[in-house]
């Protein structure tokens, strides 16, 4: 018995911190994003971005000869890259660049539990009573958090039309791989994901962008750390959260995103964190806590 309970304690603790470096990381990329854009148009830094996580990625597939996907599995990861990293992205950038304020464009984009629970629910997955309440506790803490930086400037039809647009793709995307596509090979699956991404969001950088690149050290800087740490780590966190666990508790860890860049911001550009973004941080951790701590369903026997 002791020994089940240390291979489950430890288990479960190599579970938490995956999740946290998942949420710490992709809390980035707004911080990545006031970096980023004012050195370069927002689908411009994205296929920049693409292209040196594929150059990246290539030697490392080549020298530890990693799988590559069939051919349905390949299309089937390229229509999930195209909605994960293709809309979801662009949508968040373009918004940002065009003067949203990030704290409702993290509001809105991060509404995502809440819009999967209820897709999961009516598709037939079970959401518990539990879970319910830990979803609507996280999204209580997500308004607290942002409720501080709340403004009317930079907001528009079009640049709320960009946001929902990032958490329809998000969220598909999401319970799209999860279902077609759960397991795979992460090193080879992204390559085709950021492939078809660019794919996507290359020529309409090229036909609707005409803004110069200003290459400098703060660009620099973004590209790398949203090549490496964002586009290759937290992606491949992402990734292997989805494969191992049900859509309504990976997507709750997003409810912890808004507050955590809030203090990121806090740290790094002296902005505002209050007692309001405090209490946030604190309902959306207790939101998560509570769907995380679900018990799962029952395995049948012999099923892997």
């Amino acid at each position: 018995m002791s020994g089940n309970g240390g291979v489950l304690s430890r288990g479960r603790g190599a579970a938490i911190g995956v999740s946290l470096g998942f949420v710490l990381v992709w809390s980035t990329g707004f911080i990545v994003a006031r970096y980023g854009v004012p050195h370069a148009p927002a689908l411009t830094f994205l296929a920049l971005r693409f292209a040196l996580t594929l150059l990246v990625l290539a030697p490392l597939i080549m020298v530890q000869q990693a799988r590559w996907p069939s051919l349905r599995e390949a299309a089937h990861l390229a229509v999930a890259g195209l909605l994960i990293h293709g809309i979801y992205l662009s949508g968040v950038w373009i918004a940002i660049e065009h003067g949203m304020p990030s704290a409702m464009s993290a509001l809105i984009v991060n509404m995502q539990p809440i819009l999967t629970a209820v897709w999961v629910a009516w598709a037939g997955e079970q959401v518990t009573r539990r879970q319910w309440l830990g979803l609507s506790l996280g999204l209580v803490g997500v308004v607290l958090a942002v409720a501080s930086k709340w403004t009317a400037e930079g907001v528009s039809v079009t640049n709320l039309l960009c946001c929902v647009a990032s958490l329809a793709g998000i969220t598909a995307g999401t319970l799209y791989q999860k279902r077609k596509v759960p397991t795979f090979d992460l090193r080879t699956g992204t390559f085709v994901q950021l492939a078809a991404s660019l794919a996507l969001v290359g020529p309409f950088a090229l036909a609707l962008e005409s803004r110069p690149v200003m290459w400098n050290a703060e660009l620099m800087l973004a590209l790398a750390w949203a090549v490496l740490a964002i586009s290759i780590g937290a992606v491949f966190l992402l990734f292997r959260l989805i494969e191992r666990g049900s859509a309504t508790s990976v997507t709750s860890l997003m409810y912890l995103v808004p507050p955590s860049t809030a203090l990121m911001a806090w740290l790094l550009f002296d902005e505002a964190y209050g007692w309001w973004a405090a209490a946030g941080m604190a309902f959306a951790a207790a939101g998560v806590a509570l769907v995380q701590q679900a018990r799962p369903a029952p395995v049948t026997p012999g099923a892997r």
